[in-house]
């Protein structure tokens, strides 16, 4: 290890040496682009910078001595990113073919280029160059924000929201809009859970392993599915290793995290490594496991909610000049508590026990021809959830299983289109449910086909897109004296659209509009629900005549992208006709639980999001983030329930190369438009501090930073959350999180 150290170093500075005196270094294998990363004032060596090939997903990260290797399928031109944060992100053209060493030069700036997004995309772009409003969270930025649940991780972005049965259960809701109007994916597939079934479900999603995190806001997402009203969240891990890391007979490569909270006496890490077997076999494992006590608020514990989160995986891919192609297994296992205290509800609480296994194949092919990339993936899902009451009855349970398969094409330019896409999909899912529930064991069969192009009318690109899925919901068993109507098979079939428009009006400033017409079909649970939902606490009503919900959104955006300043305002319109939601109707089941009828109305929910990040001077940085949303029901002009009030984040901090300090204040306004039987919530104020320093250690960029929350211990309430009816939200909190990628 040494020696390979010693040799790199060696290597980097006769690189460096022979650039001085202009002439050409040449690469140590002929099938890598080999590189030195260094700071364009000192001509310092930089470590920990990530260089990538999006058009590859080959990824590299550089060492001590700033030297990268970045293996690639072909001798020909590509275009590689280099980026590392309190740097300018560079992107450039280099030619494999020469055989050439690359030196780059990354000049400090406390704001970075917008990062890539890949999904929902045709292809993979900067955030300020797709078509729909996007956020990204990658690298350092995603362990700055890194909390106990993806929802947690994510709530700080602009449109997005937490719902919440404690802090187990967290959900996200993008616009107003949660659940099953939520597509939650890991790496481009859906993850199979049941989260969107009820509001005491956890998501099977851990992001502290993951390596970036993307989130599309609103509707149109018509590569992953319709039924995406609200927005997409992408976890993207790379399971299935894309390509084959540097020294074939060497070191691993991989990330290890660590993490710890004062709040909930939380602690946890997760480590992944990939090692290359041959020069053709790449080899990815990864172990994770976080665990947290009861949480602490300003006003006492909040009972019975503590965690327990394991998480292993294993894939291997065969990579070669065509493409690569692999398999890959990950579980997940996580026992958390519901606390008590709610009307109908258990005064110990409910404990929950869920695990989900899934192996997936997957292909990624670059044949000759009109396609540039052919994905071919095939999966399977097994899902389990299990509601306990004490002292150790089952009161509720649910089992998923989900099989899947899903072909993409994507190509260059094809007459008018400059890029596009286009593909099917199908899957077969099976549901069972027990406990206490009256629920029948239903099947879902469904099929989807779609295609989106662009079309370059430089400095305009527009984009259009068509889907249109056909689903089947089937009950074991058909009943047409059923207290909640009439238990039959449905079936469903719609078309989905979108069409967006991009204008560069400078090389900065960037203008745009989207129409999507999405739809989503009523889950297993609304149509043929009956029984108690006992973590929930709640009798729930399905309703087996519900029609399809459909929905028309429009985007209207505006951005600027430079080195000092980065910006972007966004007003959306939603209009929903048949909107499913649980009524509460004000009535007690026989067990004393209150009743919930899931029904359908014509909705509309409109909004604004708004971003900016400053540096006005030097290594200072001043961001402001804001959002609202309005919601109400069409015909009675009422409120729809379980809104996010206005609500916003302020921070200022000051950033250097290898160290940075931040001060931030989280705002939410007061909530009082409130659906029925649903309690206006007080507005709050809260003041955070965090701290973190980078340090080059052994060849590698270690990363530590230190967060503290609610500094002031305030009692504050989120809207929606149940558990502010018996608690507010956590007080004082002190976090520290540790990152290296090797």
């Amino acid at each position: 290890m040494v020696i390979r150290r010693l040799a790199g170093l060696i290597t980097a500075v006769l690189a460096m040496a022979v650039g001085a005196i202009g002439s050409s270094a040449q690469v140590e294998h002929a099938d890598e682009i080999e590189g030195v990363v260094r700071d364009a004032d000192s001509n310092a060596p930089l470590a920990g910078a990530l260089v990538s090939i999006p058009e590859s997903g080959a990824r590299a990260v550089s060492h001590g001595d700033g030297t990268f290797h970045l293996p690639v399928p072909g001798l020909r031109i590509y275009s590689m990113r280099v980026e590392r944060l309190g740097y300018r992100t560079v992107s450039l053209e280099v030619d494999a073919s020469k055989g050439e060493i690359v030196f780059v030069e990354l000049e400090a700036n406390p704001i970075s280029l917008p990062d890539l997004v890949v999904t929902g995309s045709v292809v993979a772009r900067a955030a300020n160059e797709v078509l729909r409003p996007t956020s990204v969270f990658a690298g350092e930025d995603l362990q700055r924000r890194l909390a106990g649940t993806l929802a947690e991780t994510l709530s700080s972005e602009p449109g997005l929201a937490v719902s919440s049965m404690g802090p187990g259960s967290a959900h996200p809701v993008i616009r107003g809009l949660s659940g099953d109007r939520i597509l939650m994916l890991e790496d481009g597939e859906r993850v199979g859970d049941e989260f969107a079934s009820g509001p005491d479900h956890a998501t099977a999603l851990d992001a502290s392993s993951a390596r970036r995190v993307e989130v599309i806001r609103g509707p149109g997402a018509i590569l992953y599915g319709s039924n995406a009203l609200g927005g997409v969240i992408n976890v993207v891990r790379d399971d299935v290793p894309p390509s084959v890391p540097h020294h074939l007979t060497g070191a691993l490569t991989g990330a290890l995290t660590l993490q710890g909270q004062s709040v909930s006496n939380a602690v946890g890490g997760s480590l992944n490594l990939t090692h290359a077997l041959t020069d053709h076999i790449p080899v990815r494992l990864e172990l994770s496991r976080r665990s947290s006590g009861d949480l602490k608020t300003p006003v006492g514990l909040l009972q019975n909610t503590n965690t327990d989160i394991r998480e292993v995986s294993g894939g291997a891919s065969w990579v070669d000049n065509w493409g690569h192609a692999g398999a890959t297994f990950r579980y997940y296992g996580n026992d958390y508590g519901i606390p008590g205290g709610f009307v109908g509800g258990h005064e110990a609480g409910v404990r929950v026990e869920m695990q989900r296994s899934a192996t997936r194949l997957r292909s990624v092919l670059r044949p000759e021809g009109a396609f540039e990339t052919v994905e071919i993936d095939a999966g399977h899902t097994w899902y389990e959830h299990k509601e306990i009451e004490p002292p150790d009855i089952l009161g509720t349970l649910y089992e998923r299983q989900t099989v899947s398969g899903e072909i993409l094409g994507r190509h260059g330019g094809w007459g008018p289109f400059s890029s596009g896409a286009m593909g099917t999909r199908a899957s077969w899912e099976d549901f069972g449910f027990g406990g206490a529930l009256f629920t029948p064991n239903s099947t879902q069969t469904s099929f989807a086909l779609f295609a989106l192009e662009e079309i370059d009318l430089n400095p305009i690109r527009v984009e259009a897109g068509l889907r249109y899925d056909w689903v089947r919901a089937r009950p074991d068993r058909e009943d047409p004296s059923s207290d909640i109507g009439h238990i039959r098979e449905r079936s469903f079939g719609a078309a989905s659209g979108s069409l967006g428009a991009l204008a560069r009006v400078t090389q900065s400033f960037t203008v745009g509009a989207t129409v999507a017409r999405a739809f989503r079909t009523p889950s297993v649970n609304e149509l043929f629900s009956e029984g108690p939902h006992l973590a929930a606490y709640a009798f729930e009503v399905g309703n087996p005549s519900l029609e399809t919900e459909r929905g028309t959104g429009i985007d209207l955006f505006v951005r600027l992208a430079g080195d000092r300043l980065n910006g972007e305002v966004t007003w959306f319109h939603n209009a929903i006709s048949d909107y499913v939601f649980p009524l509460e109707t004000g009535e007690l089941s026989r067990v004393r639980l209150p009743i919930y009828q899931f029904q359908g109305e014509d909705a509309v929910l409109t909004g604004f999001e708004s971003a900016l990040e400053w540096a006005p001077v030097g290594d200072l940085t001043v961001e402001a983030v804001a959002s609202y949303v309005q919601g109400r029901i069409e015909a009675t002009d009422e409120p729809l329930p379980l809104i996010p009030p206005l609500q916003a984040r302020f921070a200022i901090g000051y950033a250097p190369r290898n160290w940075f300090v931040e001060a931030e204040t989280r705002v939410a306004a007061r909530q009082d438009r409130t659906g029925s039987f649903e309690a206006p919530t007080d507005g709050y104020a809260v003041f955070d501090l965090s701290a973190g320093v980078r340090i080059t250690f052994m060849g590698r960029l270690n990363v530590i930073t230190l967060r503290a929350e609610n500094l002031g211990n305030t009692v504050y309430r989120n809207h929606l959350s149940r558990v502010k009816e018996i608690m507010p939200e956590a007080g004082r909190s002190v976090s520290v999180a540790y990152r290296v990628v090797f």
